[in-house]
């Protein structure tokens, strides 16, 4: 118990310039807008091999290739829910960028 007590009397005797040293630390030193675009870009990435998967058992299909119908119906089910949920993301980003344009100060 007297460990938990002195860890927390240590962040409350830490000066502000210590706490923003030990935050940078855990960040990897990237700000705000660096972690969010590097998110972003590391989920379009993403997107985009979801997309290719897609496109690949598409081909088979329409081939006859296909080595496993049950795997591609789910590569493609997965692609639709995925290109679903970043449409909304980008109306949700638009919808509060729209937002602070309408903010008075």
């Amino acid at each position: 118990m007297s460990n938990v007590t002195n860890g927390v009397d240590g962040l409350f005797s830490s000066s502000t310039a210590d706490l923003l040293k030990q935050k940078q630390k855990i960040d990897g030193g990237v700000n705000g807008g660096e972690a969010f675009a590097k998110h972003l870009k590391g989920a379009i990435n993403e997107m985009n091999d979801i997309q290719v998967k897609k496109e690949e058992a598409l081909g088979d299909l329409a081939t006859g290739e296909v080595k496993d119908l049950h795997q591609a119906a789910l590569a493609i089910g997965k692609a639709e829910t995925n290109m679903k949920l970043m449409l909304e993301i980008r109306n949700k980003a638009l919808s509060a960028y729209k937002e602070l344009g309408r903010t008075q100060i």
